[in-house]
């Protein structure tokens, strides 16, 4: 069973920065897609990034050029670089792992960005 844990959300003003991360359990983070979505209230989940197991990234246009994900193998960790953020950006961020049509997500960390 894979266990993913995120942290690093907070509060931050417009134009600010965070760095989210997703700490994952088990042997098989190395050879799955990492990805972050995120969701406020009474809408649908939103899809924000994701990077293959071979560190080839896409981004939502609505976060391209102001977000980065990353991935440390090693550490069984991926990362969300969150740079010139907007009140818009605030919602509860969630991590995802997929490998062979499985999925396992985390318990969300929330993000608020305002003044």
């Amino acid at each position: 069973q894979v266990q993913l844990v995120e942290s690093g959300g907070g509060l931050v003003q417009p134009g600010g920065s965070l760095r989210l991360s997703c700490r994952a359990s088990g042997s098989i983070f190395s050879m799955s897609a990492m990805s972050w979505y995120r969701q406020v209230p009474e809408k649908e989940r939103e899809f924000v990034a994701t990077i293959s197991s071979r560190y080839s990234a896409i981004y939502a246009n609505s976060v391209k050029g102001r977000f980065t994900i990353s991935r440390e193998n090693v550490k069984n960790e991926v990362y969300l670089q969150m740079n010139n953020l907007k009140p818009e950006d605030t919602a509860f961020y969630y991590c995802r792992l997929s490998i062979d049509y499985h999925e396992y997500w985390g318990q969300g960390t929330q993000v608020t960005v305002s003044s």
